[in-house]
């Protein structure tokens, strides 16, 4: 068995490979994951890394603790956005990381979030009532996809109604990419946003609702609790988290069904097939433009034969980890029938998406309304028309033109 190569002198890629078109993968994960799974690239923002772009080594880099968050905090380490990330509960390891988890799992239940069955589907109905009623063509982004998740988590929480339209344009700046807007812009939201949730979780402890953040306040686990600015941080990572990738991911799942109008009759004529054409769809649809949640190995590790050396910093790319063939056959396709689908769409390990039960939950209602009620839909310009945004940290549609 030939050692690990930990030589630094091979070729280094700038990263991304380019920009993104609409929901195609960039043809060198592809090659990368046949010829050299673990690839050394320049990022945009603190210099080098390695980018692990299949789905073995990048389930390793996701839950083996050898490789960690926490040693981000606060570090001028390679990453794709310009601004830092805060000490939140993505961002951190065991122990402290298992505490928080422990504490948010006693708020955040399945139990509470089934209770909200009927009241989501209330609101998809409402919604695309009001989509039929205006009549075509429309923006289905604006007009289902991003007022069905924000209105959901809002109400979750306990976000008045009449702030979600404030919180989904400071979410925006917070999180974008690239040199758009001046980081003192993106602080600023930042900081607009910490404030403004400080309010709301005084106002609970003051007069406890039943919500989220009621729950989240109340919540103990042998005496401890979540402290004031824990409970600030995590607040506004699920308010951003439950609408910005949810409402991109449900525009991104329609773009891909009805440019491959073969599947979306496919779900027209079978129903049934949502939940598993759902599953499909969260592999195969890329949320993230680039790599990005850096992780520092804490020691020497392997990785495809690839030595990568304690204190170096590790990438991921979700989206290339779900292509991959050697566990999804034909990868780049869509496929509702696949015998196993064993995605790394909400990540892996102890960074496992906390709101997956809700995002699945929020696609499939949506997916079952629209191919029931809206059979005929189609795009309204040619798929290539459709623009796409640029500077967030989230893939999605800038608007999603439709008619039917």
């Amino acid at each position: 068995m030939s050692s690990p190569d930990s030589s630094p002198d091979h070729e280094v890629e700038t990263y991304p490979f380019g920009p993104y078109q609409r929901l195609d993968m960039h043809p060198k994960y592809a090659q990368y994951r046949t010829e050299r799974p673990v690839v050394r690239v320049r990022m945009p923002y603190g210099g080098e890394a390695w980018l692990a772009t299949n789905y073995e080594d990048s389930k390793t880099v996701m839950a083996d603790p050898r490789f960690s968050r926490a040693a981000t905090i606060g570090a001028d380490v390679p990453r794709s956005r310009q601004a830092f990330e805060d000490p939140i509960i993505v961002a951190l390891d065991p122990p402290e990381h298992t505490r928080l988890r422990k504490l948010v799992t006693k708020a955040f239940t399945s139990r509470r979030i089934e209770r909200l069955r009927p009241n989501v589907q209330s609101i998809v109905d409402k919604l695309v009532d009001d989509l039929i009623a205006t009549g075509g063509p429309a923006d289905l982004a604006e007009t289902v996809a991003w007022p069905l998740p924000i209105t959901v988590i809002c109400e979750l929480l306990g976000v008045p109604a009449a702030d979600q339209q404030k919180f989904r344009a400071l979410v925006d700046v917070w999180l974008t990419t690239g040199d758009e807007r001046p980081l003192e812009e993106v602080s600023a939201a930042l900081k607009e946003l910490m404030g403004y949730m400080g309010d709301l979780i005084g106002k609970r402890r003051a007069e406890p609702q039943d919500d989220l953040l009621s729950a989240l306040t109340a919540a103990s686990e042998d005496g401890d609790k979540l402290s004031e600015d824990e409970l600030v941080l995590l607040g506004i990572t699920l308010l951003a988290a439950g609408h910005k990738t949810t409402a991109n991911q449900l525009s991104s799942h329609v773009f891909a069904l009805l440019e491959d109008r073969e599947r979306w009759e496919e779900l027209v004529a079978s129903p049934e097939l949502v939940p598993s054409a759902v599953e499909e769809l969260l592999r195969y649809a890329p949320l993230a433009p680039a790599s990005d949640n850096t992780r520092i190995a804490l020691e020497d590790v392997e990785l495809s034969g690839q030595l990568i050396k304690a204190g170096e910093a590790v990438m991921i790319n979700y989206a290339s980890a779900n292509r991959d063939a050697s566990v999804f056959p034909n990868p780049d396709r869509l496929d509702f029938h696949r015998e196993t689908n064993p995605h790394v769409a909400f990540g892996h390990g102890l960074h496992h998406c906390l709101g997956a039960p809700l995002a699945r939950m929020e696609l499939q209602l949506a997916l079952t309304a629209l191919v029931t009620r809206l059979p005929q839909l189609e795009l309204a310009v040619p798929a290539g028309e459709v623009p796409w945004r640029k500077e967030s940290v989230a893939r999605g549609v800038r608007e999603l033109p439709v008619r039917w």
